[in-house]
């Protein structure tokens, strides 16, 4: 995406070892093309076994139907992964012309996926609290109490998502570097598919640090690799990690903390 891809371009390499070799060459060119692939397996790992179960959970009455901004979150979110996937494609085909073209859409999409988003917190947080307020049975209401706690904390990191990824995305429009600072910037949503994997260890719900190594680890191809062309630290990461770190200490302080889910309710519009 010409106007959204970079933080900062990566491709201002120094001179190495490996800078003549046309394998060297070659990952340069579709380095951000398995990060797309790599993603987008991540949020199918995680999705489709999640949403295959709920589903089944609407049928049986267990929950309530899903709501449409869910749908359009799922839709929006969706296409800006494989928007993301063409993107690179493009690049490191040579299709540059076509690459700028397309990045015009793509800075319209970004800017539905944090609106659809601001949009879906509130909506499945009030979704749970009816489900909490109307239950009938004890076990139910216990049962409703505790996927609302739960909640609580989870809106730590959807609020984080809501001021990172937008974050990212204007740094890379003012930029206009390349793929590697959209990639970091899609890395920021991610841990919503993580999360979902079912069969990844996790600290969740009782904290959030699995989401912050998984995170780290999503991004780890292309920072390794970065550091191996480059011979060092790439600006683009100190950037990311300076903005990432105050936020994740954010989330790790009011974890569960019961200032935070007096605060939740009330900023919900519920409270």
């Amino acid at each position: 995406m010409a106007t959204v891809t970079g933080a900062v371009g990566f491709h201002d390499r120094k001179p190495d070892l490996l800078s003549g070799t046309p394998r060297a060459h070659a990952i340069d060119r579709w380095i951000f093309v398995f990060m797309a692939a790599w993603y987008i397996g991540i949020v199918l790992a995680g999705f489709i076994p999640d949403s295959l179960m709920k589903v089944e959970m609407v049928q049986t009455g267990q929950r309530p139907p899903f709501p449409i901004v869910l749908h359009m979150h799922a839709v929006v979110m969706g296409a800006f992964l494989l928007l993301l996937f063409a993107q690179t494609w493009l690049m490191a085909t040579g299709r540059r012309a076509m690459h700028i073209q397309l990045g015009i859409a793509g800075t319209v999409l970004a800017v539905v996926v944090v609106a659809v988003g601001f949009v879906l917190v509130p909506t499945m947080y009030h979704q749970l609290w009816n489900s909490a307020q109307t239950a009938v049975t004890p076990e139910a209401k216990a049962a409703t109490q505790m996927g609302l706690t739960i909640w609580d904390n989870i809106t730590l990191l959807q609020l984080r998502i809501g001021f990172l990824f937008p974050l990212f995305i204007a740094i890379g429009l003012k930029a206009r570097g390349r793929e590697a600072g959209l990639i970091l910037a899609t890395a920021i949503p991610l841990p919503a598919g993580i999360d979902r994997i079912p069969w990844l260890p996790h600290t969740m719900p009782g904290n959030p640090i699995s989401v912050d190594l998984y995170t780290l680890l999503a991004i780890s191809p292309m920072f390794v690799w970065d550091v191996a062309r480059n011979g060092r630290v790439h600006r683009a990461y100190w950037i990311w990690i300076a903005a990432y770190l105050p936020c994740a200490i954010a989330v790790h302080a009011l974890w569960n903390s019961e200032w935070w889910h007096g605060v939740v309710p009330r900023l919900m519009g519920v409270g």
